[in-house]
């Protein structure tokens, strides 16, 4: 007969540690009577107080570190009054300095490399033009019992009501903090680059409603672009730019070339590879969002070479036949592309693959997958395209 070792639960108890190092997700590790506890608000060398929040009686538990004994000289102020423990979830490194936020994101990047996919590779994170505040131009919000809109504690439903969010840009969450809205919508405020605000109200038993607003104009990769609310785009307002150049620097399509843009939405990394192959080329677009392929097709409809297919990326390679692109370019959603998209693009044998991502672990998990194909990894960047929050963006070129 087996005996299953029960775990004592430690949810509310105070536990003192001294924190190791960062891990994937916005915290830290520590260690306590034998068992892993996730730190948030902590960083690594310091000595804290930690206050259990979840604990299910497995090897781990998750707290937060409620009071510092021994700070590290990376620890700042946190210029949010409800970045703090019981606050808000949103940011997970709003106490340390830019610099050091860019170091524990690197210290991860490469952890999640050399765990999952066996890569051993020095990272640096790169800052993205502007400061550590006033750079998300799209926020999504969360309306209370009392309609005040607000963001969702850590790993909770609850909501914390704010009235001006610092990482925002200037004007957008008071766009909608001064009053109250249904119970349990959501709110989504984009400020595009023409200074506009747009408001939109998501109810569950509804369709969106624009409140404010309308077609939304951004700029990047030398064109302008006129979209729809609710169709992604790039939350930092140099990022699209950003990633359009390090896409294009690397993906190298041929004049007269074939090229894959997959997972493409409005097709901003398609306007590059297109002006690459030129008029004799061929540039195809798979995109899952409906709404976002007639986006991008009216938006590069002077851009004959591009071509438009809607479905599920996995689906539409399995019906392409034979063609076979010099340069793929994918951006699929944090879970990844997986190992189905990753075999369909590897038997096309394409010379080169730019695989972005915004989460390390999906990215290692695809770079391992890619390299059992016969592939290697040439390059790696990666942009501190979230600033005070634990995400990062990653651009991958791999090479036969």
């Amino acid at each position: 007969m087996t005996t299953v070792e029960t775990r004592p639960n430690w949810t509310g108890r105070y536990l003192e540690v001294e924190v190791g190092p960062p891990a994937h997700g916005g915290h830290c590790v520590a260690r306590y009577e034998g068992r892993v506890v996730f730190v948030r608000h902590a960083l690594p060398g310091e000595q804290v107080t930690v206050l259990v929040t979840e604990d299910h009686g497995g090897a781990f538990c998750r707290g937060d570190a409620v009071e510092v004994h021994r700070e590290s000289a990376d620890r700042v102020t946190p210029p949010c009054p409800v970045a703090r423990p019981d606050g808000c979830g949103g940011c997970d490194w709003q106490h340390v300095s830019g610099s050091a936020q860019r170091a524990l994101k690197a210290q991860v990047v490469a952890e999640q490399l050399r765990r999952i996919a066996g890569i051993d590779l020095s990272v640096t994170v790169e800052e993205l033009p502007g400061d550590l505040l006033d750079w998300r131009t799209r926020v999504r919000l969360a309306v209370d019992r009392a309609g005040r809109p607000g963001y969702r504690k850590h790993r909770s439903h609850q909501i914390v009501p704010v009235q001006d969010c610092p990482i925002a840009v200037p004007g957008a969450v008071e766009a909608v903090s001064g009053q109250r809205w249904h119970r349990g919508a959501e709110l989504e405020v984009v400020a595009d680059t023409v200074g506009q605000l747009h408001v939109s109200e998501l109810r569950p038993d509804r369709r969106p409603r624009l409140v404010r607003g309308g077609e939304v104009v951004e700029r990047a990769a030398g064109r302008e672009w006129r979209l729809p609310p609710g169709v992604f785009w790039q939350v930092h307002r140099a990022a699209a730019d950003t990633l359009a150049a390090v896409v294009g620097e690397w993906a190298q399509a041929p004049t007269g070339g074939v090229a894959w843009d997959l997972y493409g939405g409005v097709g901003l990394f398609a306007a590059v590879l297109a002006a690459q192959v030129g008029p004799e080329g061929s540039v195809l677009v798979v995109e899952s969002v409906r709404r976002a392929v007639e986006a991008g097709a009216a938006n590069l409809a002077d851009v004959p070479q591009v071509r438009w297919r809607t479905g599920r990326v996995e689906r539409v390679l399995g019906e392409l036949g034979d063609e076979r692109p010099d340069v793929v370019v994918l951006d699929p959603p944090r879970k990844g592309a997986g190992r189905a998209v990753v075999q369909a693009v590897t038997d096309r044998d394409p010379a080169r693959v730019v695989h972005v991502a915004c989460d390390p672990a999906a990215l290692a998990r695809d770079l391992g997958l890619f390299l059992d194909q016969g592939y290697r990894l040439s390059g790696l960047r990666a942009l501190d395209a979230f600033p005070m929050t634990h995400h990062v963006e990653c651009v991958a070129l791999l090479t036969r």
